[in-house]
């Protein structure tokens, strides 16, 4: 009896591990179908730049009948303007916006999550009440600001609000990081004889890199993305960003050149794709982080 439990014991573990393993190889061959279906929009939008013109809408097929690149000349020279001039203006807007956005924003967020003042419930309640108001609210009021400073058409509308610590998620998400680190730090910084402000720089920021790389590589992101933004600020081409420069391309009255704007569509992902890919494993660490991890 004890030899025949035991072989039973070693065929249902068998048993097991046989269908675990099925289960997992189904599982794989799901995921990889799916994230096949999820990619083949980018994939066929990168087989159609080496296509040309009369055959983007006409094949679905991922790979081109002939390979060649007038798309991406086409679409880099093929304007008033030449594209590079809008990465230019986009990887200045966007850089500028994350320095001003990470230091506002940190600033904002070390006084509500350490400083004693008056109200400050209060302001940090009402900070996180903008969360609830749509962008379009303010779209009027504030370009009705701009125009009387005489703004409008330069890059200012787009900077000056990141240096102002306009964007709650942000001051709330550092907020939530300040206050898991412990307070005997800043105790022991002040005893050696440190204001605020160097306990701010000094311990605090060294300290944040996951969540300051989070607001960072979000900054980047949702700024490089922007369309309204620049839509309603700028209006000399020379201004443009890369994402009214893709406009361009398509005319409603006229002839659009769909392939240079899939070829600049293509060249306008890969600043997003190496950036994320460089600081992933902060953002992640960002996200994840609810107290100090070191």
């Amino acid at each position: 009896m004890t030899t025949e439990a035991h072989n039973l014991t070693v065929v249902g573990t068998e048993s097991s591990k046989s269908r675990r393993r099925i289960i997992s190889i189904v599982s794989h061959v799901i995921l990889v179908g799916a994230s096949i279906l999820m990619l083949y929009p980018l994939l066929w939008m990168l087989a159609s730049t080496f296509r040309p013109e009369n055959e983007i809408f006409t094949s679905s097929s991922l790979w081109p009948s002939s390979f060649s690149i007038d798309s991406y000349i086409r679409g880099w020279n093929g304007l008033r303007v030449s594209f590079g001039t809008f990465f230019l203006n986009s990887f200045i807007i966007s850089i500028v916006s994350v320095i001003g956005n990470v230091f506002a924003c940190s600033l904002a967020a070390y006084a509500f999550a350490r400083l004693e003042f008056r109200g400050r419930k209060f302001w940090f309640a009402l900070m996180l009440m903008t969360l609830m108001l749509p962008y379009h609210v303010t779209l009027i009021p504030q370009y009705v600001l701009f125009l009387q400073l005489g703004w409008v058409d330069t890059f200012l509308p787009l900077l000056v609000p990141k240096f102002l610590a306009v964007d709650a998620f942000f001051i709330f998400l550092m907020v939530q990081f300040f206050r898991g680190i412990p307070r005997e730090l800043d105790e022991a910084a002040m005893m050696d004889g440190c204001s605020a402000w160097r306990i701010y720089y000094k311990v605090m920021l060294p300290l944040s890199m996951p969540v300051l790389a989070t607001a960072a590589i979000f900054t980047f992101l949702w700024t490089w993305d922007d369309f309204l933004g620049p839509l309603i600020y700028l209006n000399d081409m020379r201004s443009y960003t890369v994402q009214l420069g893709l406009r361009t391309f398509v005319d409603s009255t006229g002839e659009s050149d769909f392939g240079g704007m899939l070829a600049m569509s293509v060249l306008t992902i890969v600043p997003v794709f190496v950036f994320f890919l460089f600081f992933q494993r902060l953002l992640i660490e960002g996200i994840a982080t609810t107290g100090m991890k070191r």
